[in-house]
């Protein structure tokens, strides 16, 4: 009994031990990790001691440092036709090998932001060259990365707001494709000491759930170019964005609205005649409306030299809604047309028997007499008239109707 109740005894010592020796080692981990980074850091303090950031990586081999980029882009949007620019948000990634930086003991890759660190160290001098602005971010601290791995391998991001210029065609405006570019390009390393190329994973790379509020990105192309100047060759890239405009706000906002100023143009044509004011207000009323939504349009693009898709449909609207005008100007004047004798024809003359003629006439005696009224020249121009207004009100819906489809199947395909 006492032999069973010292192995208990033993038994409990083991767990306490145990969970002792657990303890310790829970609790004097983060104090070990710690400690391992403060010696990289110690590491890095050391060799930038003697580090040159004024020399290539490879300036002593003497072949070019080779740069892979990437782009990331958070947002894009604001493509603006007036100015012909547009603004991105994105991360800008570099990647290259720096051997001086080569620390094999180091025991994890370091992820440091810290802006000074980067004025210690070589980096790509790049630029974007079609960048009209530019802006560092510094919300709510410095966005930049240096990850430098124990085999040398940099890695420097930093996250960038620019606004692109952007080059439209705007022949087909609003119906029209654009390709919009970013360049970046080295500015002070030629080709012989700097080569640019593009991260072979997805180089430029879209937030999934990026929209544009009038644009649709069909696809994304990236390419190698090289830029010469007076001093020499450089290298540069270049991603290619290829932008469809959504036609879905210009119908609700300019051709819907248009084309119901058309169609009000034409009630004139079922008024009266006689009801003057009413047909002058109407089509004096929808000319301004259509020249002032024109003139709104037009506010928000370039004064370029060439006819755009839109200016064919105002121009084509304010046409119609001007003819409408005209024809009552015509119907009007015809209206109120005296009767004339046109030269070497001689004037009808309408007989009508007074009432009296008529009376002696039943009775038999054949001394009627006939007054001649002439009114046939009066009644005929008033026909005339009417009969324009019944033919406006089929000639200009079938004119717009034909305008409409020999417009849209031109301009969308």
């Amino acid at each position: 009994m006492i032999h069973t109740q010292q192995k208990k005894g033993v038994r409990g010592l083991k767990v306490i031990v145990m969970c002792f020796a657990l303890t310790s080692l829970t609790t004097c981990s983060p104090g070990i990790a710690n400690s391992s980074k403060l010696h990289d850091l110690d590491m890095l303090d050391e060799v930038l001691k003697h580090y040159d950031r004024r020399a290539l990586p490879t300036g002593s081999e003497g072949v070019p440092t080779v740069v892979s980029c990437g782009i990331f882009i958070r947002s894009f949007g604001s493509i603006n036709p007036s100015t012909m620019d547009y603004e991105v948000d994105l991360y800008l990634r570099q990647t290259w090998y720096d051997h001086r930086l080569r620390q094999p003991n180091l025991v994890k890759p370091l992820d440091l932001n810290d802006p000074k660190l980067v004025q210690k160290i070589w980096k790509p001098e790049v630029f974007f060259a079609n960048a009209k602005h530019a802006e560092f971010q510094y919300v709510t601290v410095p966005n930049v990365l240096v990850r430098i791995d124990p085999s040398g391998k940099i890695l420097y991001m930093l996250r960038l707001k620019l606004r692109f210029s952007c080059m439209m065609d705007l022949y087909r405006y609003p119906m029209d494709s654009q390709v919009c570019t970013i360049e970046l390009e080295s500015f002070s390393k030629t080709t012989e000491e700097l080569h640019l190329k593009w991260t072979e994973n997805q180089p430029v790379m879209l937030y999934d759930n990026l929209k544009l509020p009038q644009f649709e990105i069909e696809r994304v192309n990236t390419s190698l170019c090289r830029e010469k100047f007076h001093i020499g060759e450089y290298s540069c890239l270049r991603a290619e964005f290829y932008l469809r405009r959504s036609v879905g706000y210009h119908l609700v906002q300019s051709y819907l609205p248009t084309i119901l100023i058309v169609v009000i143009s034409w009630v004139s044509f079922w008024l009266d005649v006689n009801a003057i004011p009413a047909r002058i207000t109407l089509g004096v009323t929808t000319l301004l409306t259509i020249s002032s939504k024109g003139a709104g349009i037009q506010s928000n693009l370039p004064p370029v030299s060439y006819v755009k898709a839109m200016d064919v449909w105002m121009g084509a609207c304010t046409t119609f809604v001007f003819a409408a005008l005209l024809e009552f100007t015509l119907v009007n004047y015809m209206w109120r047309k005296r009767p004339e004798t046109l030269p070497g024809r001689s004037m009808p003359i309408i007989t009508v028997k007074s009432s009296k003629a008529v009376m002696d006439s039943e009775k038999g005696d054949g001394s009627a007499v006939s007054s001649p009224v002439q009114t046939t020249a009066r009644f005929d121009t008033k026909l005339h008239a009417k009969r324009i207004d019944k033919m406006s009100r089929v000639v200009f819906p079938a004119l717009f109707l034909g305008f409409n489809i020999a417009y849209w199947l031109y301009f969308m395909y």
